[in-house]
């Protein structure tokens, strides 16, 4: 099955439970993905009634991380007196991992929440095909068969899907929502229960061939090109702080410039923030208007923690992320130097 066809069948699936929710009445609105105002975008939308299912989709460019809008509650998903509506959520892997994760930081009830499982095929990494095609005004997008098409004036291109994916794609081991055993019952379409991620973390071998000054070298390299525009931060799930440490004036952590050692340090202390906590959902880097892939700081982040706490996030409703608790038993090789 070709991934047109794929797209096809979850497209279908994710709106007959849509629709079935809906007459049911046992969600009071849909959060899902659109279509996009531009061709390689999609947008979230909230659909309230049975006509409206057929706008939501499911395509290769699905990017947002739909939890986002679950925390805080945007003004559409409460009734008019305020209170929470109850919401059933188009949900793949990545936004699965985040709602059960923002459940643990009591952020999320999801009493009132139906996720709504798909089986995630990939994201396609848009910033590496608008590189590559330049200034062209692209006129359409559309997969056939394992490739990306792209089509335009005077033109038309032709992108392996495989190769054209987010790298986080390409080793993304939750490709559907974790089902969590006490918490079944909000569980609707695609989901599995996993207890562990089995992940060799492949990818980071040649970062990690680095010496430590060819590390610090990557890292100015690959952050040198931020605006400081918070785009990742506003994507991020997990950045929910009502006043992020970035935004104080008193006390001022850091300077607020372009200059490369603060936007180094705005980076660093976020991906902190976020040590077993990210999700590996992509969705800074693929909105970065500078196509600045900011996963190879989480990933290695994401690896420390599995190694030192034997914890991902997102996989179980009990548990608290390793910065939110201790045990007395905890090993400090993390307060040591590394080899």
């Amino acid at each position: 099955m070709g991934i047109e066809s794929e797209n096809k069948e979850i497209e279908k699936n994710l709106r007959d439970i849509a629709r079935n929710l809906l007459q049911e009445k046992k969600v009071d609105a849909i959060l899902g993905y659109s279509k996009g105002t531009a061709p390689l975008s999609t947008s979230p939308i909230i659909i309230r009634h049975i006509d409206e299912v057929n706008k939501l989709i499911w395509n290769n460019l699905c990017y947002m991380n739909l939890a986002k809008y679950l925390v805080p509650r945007i003004p559409q998903l409460k009734s008019p007196k305020g209170e929470d509506l109850k919401i059933g959520i188009i949900a793949k892997g990545c936004v699965g991992r985040a709602l059960i994760h923002l459940n643990v930081e009591k952020q999320l009830n999801l009493d009132n929440i139906k996720i709504i499982g798909i089986s995630c095929n990939g994201i396609v990494n848009r910033k590496r095909i608008e590189r590559e095609i330049g200034e062209k005004e692209i006129f359409e997008v559309s997969t056939s068969e394992n490739n990306i098409m792209i089509k335009g004036k005077d033109f038309e291109k032709k992108f392996s899907f495989d190769e054209y994916i987010n790298e986080l794609c390409k080793v993304c081991k939750v490709k559907s929502p974790p089902k969590d055993s006490e918490l079944e019952d909000i569980f609707i379409g695609e989901s599995r229960e996993m207890k562990s991620i089995d992940d060799d973390f492949s990818d980071l071998k040649e970062f990690e061939s680095k010496s430590p000054e060819e590390k610090w070298q990557y890292i100015k390299e690959l952050l040198e090109p931020c605006i400081r525009c918070y785009a990742c931060r506003e994507a991020c799930p997990m950045c929910y702080c009502n006043l992020c440490f970035v935004d104080q004036n008193k006390p001022i952590w850091f300077g607020k410039t372009t200059d490369l050692s603060d936007i180094i340090i705005f980076h660093l202390v976020r991906a902190m923030h976020l040590a077993g906590r990210c999700v590996a959902c992509g969705a800074c880097s693929s909105v970065c208007p500078m196509g600045i892939d900011l996963n190879m700081i989480t990933r290695k982040l994401e690896k420390l923690v599995k190694e030192r706490f034997n914890f991902t996030s997102g996989l179980n409703s009990k548990f608290l992320p390793p910065m939110m608790a201790y045990n007395m038993e905890d090993d400090e090789e993390f307060m040591l130097e590394e080899n």
